[in-house]
């Protein structure tokens, strides 16, 4: 706690300088507030830090009823046993002088303390801070305070992480140490980036863990118990090797007799319409890395306002799988995205999308640009020397758009053919515009 020197006013010339020397002083304070917190030996010890409830009231209304509702707090010490001490200190440490200290070990105590206290600036900085220091280490400790919170531009980078980096993310420490819930929203992705065989290892895993946390033998029953229905039927056993099948899924004893039999005769079948009953023989579209870019322009210009709708028709000659496309935007910024995908002739909607995307810097032949990928929820077939539509209404502030684009581009074999769709409102064109990239497979 600071000690208050002779004079001390003086040597202080703005309101902020002498405010932000009241945090954790004694002098004048009217209020203290006791942090439970525990050690590494797991012992609670209490930090008590003096405050001031005039500072404290106007920088949260929680804290104004708090002191001055109707039902105002009187005691002279409060004890908040929901917080540590560190993270109630940055937190007066915002109020008392509009700055914070934040690192892994206090950010997301901060932000519940933000989200409690209800100052959103503050709030603001925290998930700012989580998704600059976000990465397949830690993101599987960052989603659920981001689902808890609400705080959906997080989400989405959360699991675009998860996505691209989905092996590396699975064999971290976090991994193991989240929800079944979660795990369910997980296994049920189809753009996970890692082979199923992984995967199931990751499950194994965090079964395994499981029954240590509660005390259970983590056979293979126990462990199917643990893990449930849900998860074991997303699985996509027919999807892997026979040799893992025998060698990894046996061994766990995580399958009943029959459902192991079932996927063994899928695979000593000559025909692969034999799909085990309940389990998916369809590849995820993120598997092994696979997709590829095809980029459509070779410059970039400046900042223009976004268009009513932005429209192009493409075809290929050959068949290929189109898993998403990219989308230019600009630096921190989200976009309301309203995308749909026709076959030209038929007009039959082949897929559709609308959501909320964060801006972000992407890497590809064109250069590094802000914007954000979009991934399709189910691959799109396009067939050889068909023509579709692609039809995107972007809704956000102005953004960069590609220009020096050329009809015919040729990627992985592929050779992609765009036209003008000829609708009259739209802002893209063969030359220049939106869908900097399509992402497709082979």
């Amino acid at each position: 706690m600071a000690i208050a020197e002779k004079e001390w006013q003086t040597q202080r010339p703005t309101i902020r300088e002498r405010t932000k020397f009241m945090l954790n002083n004694d002098l004048f304070s009217d209020v203290k507030f006791v942090a439970v917190r525990k050690s590494d030996s797991e012992l609670e010890r209490k930090g008590v830090i003096p405050a001031h409830k005039f500072v404290l009231s106007i920088g949260s209304p929680v804290f104004e009823a708090m002191f001055c509702g109707e039902l105002a707090e009187t005691r002279d010490s409060i004890e908040l046993p929901d917080c540590d001490y560190n993270s109630l200190l940055e937190l007066f440490r915002y109020m008392y002088s509009d700055e914070v200290n934040l690192s892994g070990s206090t950010v997301m105590g901060v932000l519940y303390l933000a989200k409690k206290y209800m100052v959103p600036s503050l709030a603001e900085k925290c998930t700012k801070y989580l998704q600059d220091h976000l990465d397949a280490s830690n993101v599987f400790s960052i989603l659920p305070f981001a689902q808890r919170y609400e705080e959906k531009n997080l989400m989405d980078r959360c699991w675009k992480v998860i996505d691209k980096r989905t092996e590396e993310a699975m064999k971290s420490d976090e991994f193991v140490k989240i929800e079944r819930s979660l795990l369910e929203e997980i296994i049920a992705r189809n753009t996970l980036n890692i082979e199923e065989i992984e995967l199931f290892k990751a499950i194994d895993r965090w079964a395994t863990k499981e029954c240590q946390r509660q005390g259970l033998t983590a056979d293979g029953k126990m462990k199917r118990m643990i893990i449930g229905e849900q998860i074991v039927k997303e699985i996509r056993f027919p999807t892997m090797e026979l040799e893992d099948i025998a060698g990894v899924v046996l061994c766990s004893e995580i399958l009943t007799t029959e459902e192991f039999c079932s996927v063994e005769e899928y695979f000593r079948s000559a025909s692969s319409l034999n799909t085990p009953v309940g389990f998916s023989g369809t590849k995820r579209s993120g598997c092994g890395g696979k997709m590829l870019r095809c980029c459509r322009f070779s410059s970039l210009n400046g900042y223009r306002y976004v268009f009513p709708i932005d429209v192009i028709n493409v075809s290929v000659d050959r068949d290929v799988s189109l898993h998403g496309l990219c989308l230019f935007g600009s630096e921190d910024y989200s976009f309301s995205l309203d995308l749909e995908i026709q076959e030209t002739i038929s007009k039959s909607v082949l897929a559709s999308k609308r959501d909320q995307f964060s801006s972000e810097l992407l890497h590809s032949s064109l250069g590094n640009y802000c914007g954000f990928e979009v991934l399709l929820d189910i691959p799109v077939g396009f067939k050889k020397n068909n023509i579709y539509c692609i039809k995107a209404k972007i809704t956000g502030p102005c953004s960069v758009y590609g220009s020096l684009g050329v009809s015919s581009v040729s990627c992985s074999g592929v050779s992609f053919t765009f036209f003008n769709s000829g609708y009259p409102e739209s802002a893209s064109s063969v030359t220049f515009g939106q869908f900097p990239e399509l992402l497709f497979s082979v």
